[in-house]
C-alpha cells in the first residue's frame, strides 16, 4: 500500500461518532473526508425550528450527562469552538401522583436530603461512583473484552451493573428513590427485570452527580458544529448528500470508517465481509422504538409539582412498578396506556431557545419496535397527568413516529434511537464477540456507530475507540 493511500481515510456518516472518528484520524495526520447521506450533518445532534419560528428544538439528543464528561469530547476542547454547557436549577425530576417528586441535583448531599429516609442509602451507593466517575468512565466507555485500567472500581460497579434494575431498586424504601432510579434505568429501553438494566441507571445518575445533566447553548447542533470546525481546522473535508451503498463507490483509501448500523455495514461491505461477521451483523437485534413530540407551550408546562417547573429533564411514568410494567409491555410489542415519557425543558437553562413566553418542550415516549400507530395522545396524557391544563397551552406541535425517525436517520432502525437492543449480551459484546469489535474483517474497514462499544449517547467514544483501532492497524505507535 503506497504512502498516499495510507494517509487517506473516508468516514461514512457525520453523527457524533463519525465526526469523532474523523477528528481522531485527522489529529494523527490522516487526510479525512466525511460523507453524509443527508443534506445536514449531525445525525442525532441536529437542532431546528420544528414547531414555530424562533423556537429551537433538538431533533433527537437533547440533554448531555455523558457528553460533558466524555473523555473524548473533553479532549477536543469544545468550548474553543463555541460550545457552552448550561445547567438548569434542578437536573432531573420524577413526579409521582401521591407524593413529592424524586429529584436529582448535581449535589449528592442535596439529592440525598430530598430523599429523606433513603438519603443515606443513596449516598452510600452513588458517593463512590460519582467520586471515582472519571476513572470508571475511562473503563466503562471501552470494549468489555479488555484489561481495565481501574479493575477494583470496575469490579465494584460491575457487581451492581449486572443486576436487573427492579432488583437493585429494592435497596430503597421510598417511592421517590425507587422511581428516580427506575426512570434513569429505563433509558436502556428494556424490561427492568432484565440483567444489565441497572448499568444505565447507575451511569446516568452517577454522571449527574459528577457533571450534572446540562444542555448546549443554542441546541445540540452546536456540538456537531464544534466537531466539524475542529475537523476542518485540521484539513478534514465534509460532503453532504452523498449516500454510500457499496465500498466499490469509494476511492481507494487505506481506511474506511462506517458510522452506520450493522445491517447497513453488511450491505456496504457486501461479499468482502467474512461470513462469520456477516452473520453477526445480520443477527444484530434492534430494540423498541421512540415516538417523538415537540411542543410549543405558552407559559411553559403547568406542572403540579414545583420541582418539575425547575428541572431541565422530567421523567414521567409514576412508580417503579408502573415503569416496569410499561417497559415490559413495550418489549412484548404492546403499546401501554401509560408509557414511560421523557420530557426536556432545555429553555430553563437556555432561554434563547424560546420566543417570548412561548417555550419549546421536547418529549418522546417508548413504543414497540417499528410501531406504526400514533402515540401523541398517550404521550400528552402522561404530561397532562402531572400537569393538568397543558393541552390548553400548546400552540404548536410536531410529531415524528418510529418510522419517521428511521427516515430521518437510517441508523434508527424501527425507531430504535440507540442503534441496537440493550440486551445483556449486546450491551457487553457489541456488535459481536471479538477482541477488537470495531474491525469488520475487511482490511482497513471499521465499524464506529453506536452499535459498537460503549453504545448510544453523545460522547463520541464509539468513533474515538474505532479510530484508535484503525490507527493501530496503520502502525501508528501508541494508539
Amino acid at each position: 500500500m503506497d504512502a498516499a493511500r495510507t494517509g487517506e481515510a473516508i468516514v461514512v456518516g457525520s453523527g457524533p461518532n463519525g465526526l469523532a472518528a474523523a477528528l481522531t484520524l485527522a489529529r494523527a495526520g490522516i487526510g479525512v473526508t466525511v460523507l453524509e447521506a443527508e443534506s445536514e450533518i449531525g445525525g442525532g445532534t441536529r437542532t431546528s425550528e420544528l414547531t414555530l419560528p424562533g423556537l429551537l428544538h433538538d431533533h433527537c439528543s437533547a440533554v448531555h450527562p455523558l457528553g460533558v464528561g466524555s473523555p473524548f469530547l473533553r479532549s477536543v476542547g469544545l468550548e474553543d469552538y463555541g460550545v457552552e454547557w448550561l445547567w438548569p436549577e434542578l437536573d432531573l425530576a420524577h413526579p409521582l401522583d401521591a407524593a413529592p417528586a424524586g429529584v436529582l441535583t448535581r449535589s449528592l448531599d442535596g439529592t440525598a436530603e430530598r430523599l429523606g429516609a433513603d438519603g443515606p442509602a443513596w449516598r452510600r451507593l452513588f458517593g463512590p461512583l460519582a467520586g471515582g466517575f472519571d476513572e470508571l468512565a475511562a473503563d466503562v466507555l471501552q470494549p468489555a473484552l479488555r484489561l481495565p485500567g481501574h479493575p477494583l472500581k470496575l469490579t465494584g460497579f460491575g457487581l451492581r451493573a449486572v443486576q436487573p434494575a427492579d432488583l437493585l431498586a429494592r435497596r430503597w424504601r421510598t417511592d421517590q428513590a425507587r422511581a428516580l432510579f427506575a426512570g434513569a434505568a429505563a433509558h436502556a429501553m428494556q424490561p427492568l427485570s432484565h440483567p444489565m438494566t441497572s448499568a444505565f441507571g447507575l451511569m446516568l445518575l452517577a454522571s449527574g452527580h459528577r457533571f450534572g445533566w446540562p444542555v448546549a447553548r443554542g441546541g445540540s447542533r452546536t456540538v456537531t458544529d464544534a466537531l466539524a470546525a475542529a475537523l476542518r481546522a485540521l484539513g478534514g473535508r465534509i460532503e453532504t448528500g452523498v449516500r454510500v451503498r457499496s465500498l466499490d463507490e469509494l476511492p481507494p483509501v487505506a481506511t474506511v470508517m462506517l458510522a452506520v448500523a450493522p445491517g447497513a455495514a453488511a450491505d456496504i461491505c457486501g461479499e468482502r465481509l467474512p461470513a462469520r461477521v456477516r452473520r453477526a451483523y445480520r443477527r444484530w437485534q434492534y430494540g423498541p422504538g421512540a415516538f417523538k413530540v415537540d411542543l410549543a407551550v405558552e407559559g411553559g408546562v403547568p406542572w403540579t409539582d414545583e420541582a418539575c417547573r425547575r428541572a431541565g429533564t422530567v421523567h414521567l411514568g409514576g412508580t417503579l412498578e408502573e415503569i416496569a410494567f410499561a417497559e415490559r409491555e413495550i418489549h412484548r410489542g404492546r403499546m401501554p396506556r401509560r408509557p414511560f415519557v421523557l420530557v426536556a425543558q432545555q429553555y430553563l437553562a437556555d432561554p434563547g431557545r424560546s420566543a417570548g413566553d412561548v417555550h419549546p418542550v421536547w418529549a418522546y415516549t417508548h413504543v414497540p419496535h417499528g410501531y406504526a400507530g400514533d402515540a401523541t395522545d398517550a404521550l400528552l396524557d402522561q404530561i397532562e397527568r402531572f400537569a393538568p391544563g397543558v393541552r390548553e397551552r400548546i400552540v404548536g406541535l410536531a410529531s415524528r413516529s418510529a418510522s419517521g425517525l428511521e427516515r430521518h436517520n437510517a441508523n434508527y432502525v424501527g425507531g430504535d434511537i440507540g442503534t441496537g437492543a440493550n440486551t445483556a449480551r449486546q450491551t457487553l459484546l457489541r456488535p459481536r464477540a471479538a477482541l477488537d469489535p470495531y474491525r469488520t474483517g475487511v482490511p482497513g474497514v471499521y465499524l464506529c456507530s453506536a452499535a459498537t462499544p460503549p453504545g448510544g449517547g453523545v460522547h463520541g467514544m464509539c468513533g474515538f475507540n474505532a479510530a484508535r483501532s484503525a490507527l493501530r492497524g496503520l502502525g501508528h505507535a501508541g494508539r
